[in-house]
């Protein structure tokens, strides 16, 4: 019967954007995404969203095979770009991140006032998120890389697109735990 048909499994790998529509019953439509480079990857305690490449495949628990392989499925844990994420929050906390030494930090910040001029509103709206604003240090640790842990949560085989969240918490601390098993 042709409602009892499967098909081949997409297996989504890393690469230029490659997507194929398929018809399904009813005459309904999935994308199959082939190769996926990009995606909207959320960050759950500041609540935003930006989109961003995707660097790399770290570790998958089905098998390490489609870690080598770099396929995209759903729940992989994926390295990210750190910089748009990096942007927004200079933006909305006038905080620079990614920044080793606090010399270097003070330095730099004293050449870059004269570039960007902002009113005393946006200056002071600023200064009152960031007084109540604590980054977690080892997703600090992550910004000065440029590379964040994130985790893929839509299925690209069946959708088309690449999505997911910025890892936090526990679930970082976990999956740290499980990159460094890997690698001895």
């Amino acid at each position: 019967r042709k409602f009892e048909m499967g098909r081949p499994a997409a297996l989504c790998k890393l690469g230029h954007k490659r997507v194929r529509s398929v018809r399904g019953r009813g005459g309904n439509m999935k994308y199959r995404a082939l190769r996926a480079d990009a995606g909207n990857f959320a960050w759950g305690t500041e609540h935003v969203a930006k989109k961003v490449r995707i660097l790399d495949v770290v570790y998958n628990a089905t098998s390490n095979e489609l870690v080598r392989t770099k396929t995209l499925t759903k729940n992989t844990i994926v390295q990210i770009d750190a910089h748009p994420f990096m942007q927004w929050y200079t933006k909305h906390y006038g905080i620079e991140l990614g920044k080793k030494g606090k010399k270097g930090h003070g330095a730099e910040e004293g050449k870059e006032a004269p570039e960007e001029k902002k009113s005393f509103k946006v200056i002071g709206n600023q200064k009152k998120r960031a007084a109540n604003q604590k980054l977690d240090t080892t997703i600090e640790e992550q910004f000065q890389t440029g590379r964040l842990l994130a985790c893929i949560a839509s299925r690209p085989g069946q959708s088309g697109r690449c999505d997911g969240y910025i890892l936090e918490g526990e679930e970082l601390a976990f999956y740290k735990r499980k990159l460094e098993k890997k690698k001895k």
